[in-house]
């Protein structure tokens, strides 16, 4: 069957998908003027294009925090690009967003599910992902996904859209939103790997004592007193690395704690996620 390939289709299929107009032109007449055929064309040949470049590495993108109206639920999700050319650009930005406003309205469980959600008509986010490497030429990869619930959840984009943090109140109050941010920022800024001495990974504290222990050998210290040493050190391990007892950033006489409870006795942290660039 013969068909008429217009500038117009041409111009529909890559409004449509992003994709050259060169690519366009050869997708749709492979597929013959097949609109949904010549999209999996384009998809087909992003798919060998994300394959062929499999072995580079991703380390700039974008991060999006996001809450809901009610407060009760945020999201982090990041996609991933080669350059910070690509990062930048709007669509680029605006893609990130629009995934990660699905992710919120759809609370998926994990990073794989997020994938399967429809990002728009019967096209998912896995193959929006894979047209925009068929488009832009360059890796990109949806690398991360994460969600929290709490009575009260704040957030805090770091400049750039190069990090993105939810923090979980045990108690909700537009009296608490300024801390709640503040606290985000302080996840930002100072990296905890844990929320309380309590949540550390007992492999971290493991090699924490390790490395005290060969610090205090070292420096000439007795074995005998190497585990006390190496305990000492753990302490400020949890001071430095644990949210709740970091020094709050605003104010050094403070902890996390401590300024919480300042603002009311019973706030507290449930959980934070922080997601970041590299």
């Amino acid at each position: 069957m013969s068909f008429t390939l217009s500038a117009a289709d041409v111009k529909n299929l890559r409004d449509s998908t992003g994709a050259g107009m060169m690519d366009c032109k050869a997708a749709l007449t492979e597929a013959e003027g097949d609109f949904e055929k010549a999209i999996e064309i384009l998809r087909k040949k992003g798919q060998k294009l994300s394959l062929k470049r499999a072995d580079r590495e991703a380390k700039e993108g974008v991060v999006i925090a996001m809450i809901n109206n009610a407060k009760t639920k945020g999201v982090v999700v990041k996609l991933s690009s080669e350059t910070d050319f690509v990062s930048k650009n709007e669509d680029f930005i605006n893609t990130t967003r629009k995934i990660a406003e699905i992710a919120l309205m759809t609370f998926p469980n994990s990073l794989e599910e997020l994938l399967s959600q429809k990002y728009e008509g019967n096209t998912t986010i896995a193959d929006k992902v894979t047209d925009m490497v068929g488009a832009i030429g360059e890796k990109i990869e949806l690398t991360n996904f994460e969600k929290l619930e709490a009575p009260q959840v704040e957030y805090y984009i770091h400049m750039g859209n190069k990090a993105g943090v939810l923090v979980g109140l045990n108690k909700a109050s537009d009296n608490y939103i300024d801390a709640g941010r503040d606290v985000a920022m302080q996840v930002a800024a100072m990296k905890p790997v844990a929320l309380d001495k309590s949540d550390v990974d007992p492999t971290i504290i493991q090699k924490e004592i390790e490395i005290g222990k060969e610090q205090a050998r070292a420096e000439g210290k007795p074995e005998a007193m190497l585990e006390k040493i190496a305990m000492g050190k753990l302490e400020k391990f949890y001071k430095e690395s644990t949210l709740l007892n970091q020094q709050f950033v605003k104010d050094g006489g403070q902890t996390i704690a401590s300024y919480l409870k300042s603002i009311d006795k019973d706030l507290t942290v449930t959980g934070f996620k922080h997601v970041k660039l590299g």
